[in-house]
C-alpha cells in the first residue's frame, strides 16, 4: 500500500458534465487503487463537509466539471477546512475558468489567441440581436465559434458558417450560460497539451491530436467511443510541437496554475499554435486527452495521479509550518 494514507477523490456535481465527472472519478480511483492507494470516492452533497470534517483524507483530488468544479468555489471550501487539494487556488480557476479573461491574461503574456466578442443574453436580447450579430460578422467575419464563456466539453459550442446559422447557435449557447463569447475560427489541427508538476516543475506532456469524424469536437465526438480519432503524439513537426509545449507552459504560468492543466490549441497552417481556452479540472475518461498524453509520455496515471496527491499533501504540511511559525 501507498504511504500516502486514505485520499479523497470528489466527482459527480450538478453540473451539465456530471456524468463525465463520474467517469474520471472511477478512472483515476481505479488508477490510484491499482498502484496502492487507499481511495474514497464522493460527490459533492451535504454531507461532504461533515464527512471532511470528522474523518480529513491526506488530501483530495477534486474532478468535478463545470462550474461546479472549476470555478474556484469548491477549493474555497477546502482551502477553509484546511484540506489538501490537487490543483490550482481559487483565484487561479476564477481567472482560467472565465474564457475571455483568460484570454485577455494570454494574450498580455505574448500567446496568440483568436479575436472575439462577448456579448451577454441580456445585451443581445435588449439591443436588437440582427443588428448586433451583423456587426459581429462584420467585425470577425465567418466562420465563427460560439461559446458559452464559463462551461466545459463543448456544451453551447458551435461553429457558424453562414449567417443564418448564427441565431440558432446563439440560443443554443444561451442554453448553457448567461454570456456568449463570438470567436474567429482559425483552421489548422487542434491539439491538446497537458502540464504536470509532480514536484519537479511544470512539464508539458507531448500534445494529443483530435481528428472528429464530424470535423467538430464537440460533446459527442468527446464522450462516444469511436466518434474521435486521437493521435499522441500529435502529427506536427518537431519544431511546431515545441512550441505548442512552450505555449501550454505558458499559460499555465500566466494563470497562476498549478499541479495539472490541458492547453487547448488550434496549430495554422503556418505552425503556429494559436490559444483557446485552458481547462484546471481535466477530464479522465476513457476518451479524455489527459490521460492519453500520460500514455504517449511513457508514464503511469496512477503513479502521475498519486505524486500529484502526495505534492499537494506536502504543499499543505509546508503552508501550516509557515503559519505556525508566524
Amino acid at each position: 500500500m501507498s504511504d500516502l494514507g486514505r485520499v479523497l477523490v470528489l466527482a459527480g456535481g450538478l453540473s451539465h458534465e456530471r456524468d463525465v465527472s463520474l467517469r474520471s472519478g472511477r478512472r483515476v480511483s481505479e488508477a490510484l487503487r491499482a498502484v496502492g492507494v487507499d481511495v474514497e470516492e464522493r460527490d459533492a452533497d451535504a454531507g461532504l463537509i461533515p464527512a471532511l470534517q470528522d474523518d480529513p483524507p491526506s488530501a483530495v483530488f477534486p474532478l468535478l466539471h463545470g462550474s461546479a468544479g472549476e470555478d474556484g468555489a469548491l477549493r474555497e471550501v477546502l482551502d477553509l477546512l484546511d484540506v489538501p487539494y490537487v490543483g490550482a487556488s481559487p483565484v487561479a480557476c476564477r481567472l482560467a475558468f472565465d474564457k475571455p479573461v483568460a484570454k485577455t491574461i494570454v494574450a498580455a503574456a505574448g500567446l496568440r489567441t483568436p479575436k472575439s466578442v462577448v456579448l451577454p443574453h441580456e445585451t443581445f436580447r435588449e439591443l436588437g440581436a440582427q443588428t448586433v450579430l451583423g456587426r459581429i460578422v462584420e467585425r470577425l467575419g465567418l466562420p465563427l465559434v460560439v461559446k458559452p464563456t464559463r462551461g466545459g466539453s463543448a456544451l453551447g459550442c458551435n461553429v457558424v458558417r453562414t449567417v443564418p446559422e448564427l441565431p440558432a447557435a446563439m440560443v443554443n449557447c444561451f442554453a448553457y450560460g448567461e454570456v456568449s463569447l463570438l470567436e474567429q475560427h482559425v483552421s489548422g489541427t487542434e491539439v491538446s497539451v497537458a502540464v504536470v508538476d509532480v514536484g519537479d516543475g511544470p512539464r508539458a506532456l507531448p500534445a494529443v491530436e483530435i481528428v472528429p469524424d464530424s470535423g467538430f469536437y464537440d460533446y459527442a465526438a468527446r464522450y462516444n467511443a469511436g466518434a474521435t480519432e486521437f493521435v499522441a503524439p500529435a502529427r506536427l513537426s518537431d519544431a511546431a510541437a515545441a512550441v505548442c509545449a512552450d505555449v501550454a507552459l505558458a499559460a499555465h504560468q500566466a494563470l497562476g496554475l498549478r499541479d495539472l492543466s490541458r492547453t487547448d490549441l488550434i496549430v495554422d497552417r503556418d505552425g503556429v499554435p494559436w490559444f483557446l481556452e485552458v481547462n484546471v479540472a481535466p477530464g479522465m475518461t476513457e476518451t479524455s486527452l489527459v490521460p492519453l498524453a500520460v500514455e504517449s509520455a511513457g508514464l503511469d496515471l496512477g503513479i502521475v495521479c498519486r505524486d500529484l496527491l502526495h505534492g499537494a499533501a506536502h504543499r499543505a504540511e509546508a503552508e501550516r509550518a509557515e503559519r505556525g511559525g508566524r
